[in-house]
């Protein structure tokens, strides 16, 4: 199966679904890597937080791709913020991955009560420079944040990572990554919570393409011009998540896919949630 891509600000090919690793570990985790690999995904999502670096790597090694097939994310953790602990922490994810290069390096939240993820974007930027990093970008961060960066560094984020989902469709940063072209990727693109996938108006969009609701919600993220990362460590949802590409939503679909709007999933909001 061949995901379709598009191409980031910087000029790197970015897939428009990728593969997200949170919570898969052990050999469990390897293999379910390798099998989203051999169903065609080819960004994989990963963290130093997520403690599955090591799975990811080892994945990559068994998996039998080109390496330049494939796109390896992982972020740097809060505890890491500042410019000589950035570089550090790009060291230690190039280790635990046994790679010698990460395609898309992300500021994982950006904790703004400990005011340093402006250094870590000016160490991201180095790591670039330097070859070991392919993509810079940010993961939940606000329009108001990512000017911070653009106007200090004059380096745009390829990549910002967010919650996104019908019950919370970012409208406005979503038109502020158009407008300075930095690609929107979705974290949680189906929520946490079950009852998304039985809202009567997915269930119906899905059922007029004679797809599952999960397909269906899916296709609104591609639509809306955002790369979701479904997780999956069963090959047959692995293949059904990615099988996007074949059907189209009508705009009213899209609109009212939308129209579920309630709000973050949780206390989540970026201005004030910090992660470590």
């Amino acid at each position: 199966m061949t995901i379709p891509t598009v191409t980031l600000n910087d000029g790197g090919v970015f897939p428009e679904l990728g593969f997200g690793t949170y919570k898969l570990h052990g050999k469990e985790g390897v293999d379910a890597v390798v099998s989203a690999i051999d169903t065609g995904y080819r960004l994989l999502d990963t963290a130093v937080n997520y403690e599955n670096e090591q799975e990811v790597g080892e994945a990559v090694r068994r998996s039998g791709v080109d390496r330049d097939e494939l796109i390896i994310t992982t972020k740097v953790p809060g505890r890491d913020h500042g410019f000589d602990e950035t570089l550090a922490s790009a060291r230690g994810s190039l280790d635990r991955l046994g790679l010698d290069r990460i395609d898309l390096y992300l500021i994982h939240w950006p904790n703004p009560r400990v005011g340093r993820y402006l250094d870590t974007w000016k160490a991201m930027i180095r790591l670039r420079e330097d070859g070991l990093v392919r993509s810079i970008g940010v993961s939940n961060f606000t329009e108001e944040m990512l000017t911070e960066l653009i106007d200090e560094t004059g380096v745009t984020p390829a990549v910002n990572q967010v919650e996104l989902h019908p019950y919370f469709g970012q409208s406005a940063l979503r038109a502020f990554h158009a407008a300075h072209g930095i690609r929107t990727e979705s974290w949680s693109p189906l929520t946490r919570r079950g009852e998304l996938l039985s809202e009567q108006v997915v269930t119906d969009v899905a059922a007029a393409h004679a797809v599952s609701p999960t397909q269906a919600v899916l296709r609104w993220h591609v639509q809306l011009g955002a790369t979701p990362i479904p997780k999956s460590a069963h090959a047959g949802r692995q293949r059904e998540n990615a099988d996007v590409f074949s059907f189209a939503l009508t705009d009213d679909e899209v609109a009212a896919l939308s129209g579920l709007e309630r709000g973050r999933l949780g206390d989540m909001d970026p201005r004030t949630h910090e992660e470590m």
